[in-house]
């Protein structure tokens, strides 16, 4: 199995805290996050990283500049207890496609919603995305993403780690096969407690966030 999954658009380190997080991440590696932008009305901002190639990762976490948000944080970074890797996303050429190709062979990855953050420059950054769906290993299964006519974030000069590996361990790996397969994608998998992690190649040798 691929140690990179296909069409792999971005992974999610999502934190309690950003600063925090973001230094931690700069110390281990070598290689510092930059800003990525605010999502307005969500209470969150984000840091990103190069993968390499159309890849990136975003490291999320509550913006304190941005007043309280009337509904909970996206993925829950408040009840956190220490920063994740959460989730991770996969950009199919066609993602209205993508989608019916998947209900047709038995998963749905959900509804497809716009979203938009606004990067330091001012630019306004509009994509659609899904959820993973119900009743799903929670982030396993990846989300689904169409950056339409925005420029995507790893082709805005972002510094990189360059991707060694995604995998990921679950209670019942094997039932995560069939979704995976109608989603187009793949993930190393292993059994255990429910899990991702991802390594890095950084000027200070490899490095694994989990």
């Amino acid at each position: 199995m691929n140690a990179i999954p296909p069409l792999l658009d971005h992974l999610v380190l999502a934190t309690p805290d950003l600063g925090a997080t973001v230094a931690e991440f700069a110390r281990r590696t070598g290689v510092t996050p930059v800003p990525g932008g605010v999502h307005l009305g969500l209470g969150t901002r984000n840091h990103l990283v190069g993968l390499g190639g159309r890849s990136y990762l975003e490291i999320l976490g509550p913006d304190p500049e941005q007043p309280g948000p009337t509904g909970p944080r996206p993925f829950g970074v408040d009840q956190l207890p220490r920063p994740t890797v959460l989730t991770w996303a996969i950009s199919p050429p066609d993602l209205d496609e993508a989608v019916a190709r998947a209900r047709e062979r038995g998963h749905d990855p959900g509804p497809v919603r716009p979203m938009s953050r606004r990067t330091p420059d001012g630019t306004l950054l509009r994509w659609r995305l899904t959820d993973a769906g119900p009743g799903d290993a929670p982030g396993l299964l990846p989300f689904l993403i169409d950056w339409g006519d925005s420029r995507h974030p790893a082709a805005s000069g972002l510094p990189v780690t360059p991707l060694l590996a995604v995998s990921a361990s679950a209670p019942a790996p094997k039932e995560l096969h069939a979704p995976l397969t109608a989603l187009g994608t793949s993930l190393s998998l292993t059994t255990g407690p429910t899990a991702l992690s991802f390594t890095v190649a950084t000027p200070n040798g490899p490095v694994t966030f989990d």
